[in-house]
């Protein structure tokens, strides 16, 4: 399991479209991802201050592109190299900041991906 934060409306846009493509795909080649425990560090390094945003929770077996695990900030994180397929995300899960733009708590994650 590998997630990725993005805003509503990119998950509403990947819904309407079939696959999830954000703009960093095109720029940098790549989809950032997570490790569930990474997730905090990223949210609050990179989107504090956004109220609300969504979770997505991937399962490795049913993603069709490829992933590497590559060294950022002194940590190693799953890129993923392509389009996610909707099939490969198991959960959607809104994702919010505390009232002063803090990410504290991560949403419940499901207990085992779906087979």
């Amino acid at each position: 399991m590998i997630l990725h934060i993005c805003s509503r409306q990119d998950w509403e846009k990947a819904q309407a479209e079939g696959e999830y493509r954000p703009a960093s795909l095109d720029a940098e080649g790549f989809i950032h991802a997570s490790r569930p425990e990474q997730i905090m560090g990223v949210a609050n390094r990179f989107y504090r201050g956004n109220a609300e945003l969504t979770l997505l929770v991937l399962d490795l077996r049913h993603l069709h592109a490829k992933v590497r695990w590559e060294t950022a900030d002194g940590e190693v994180y799953p890129h993923v190299y392509g389009p996610i397929n909707l099939e490969a995300i198991t959960a959607v899960l809104t994702f919010s900041a505390d009232e002063d733009g803090e990410f504290r708590q991560m949403p419940a994650l499901p207990s085992s991906p779906r087979t």
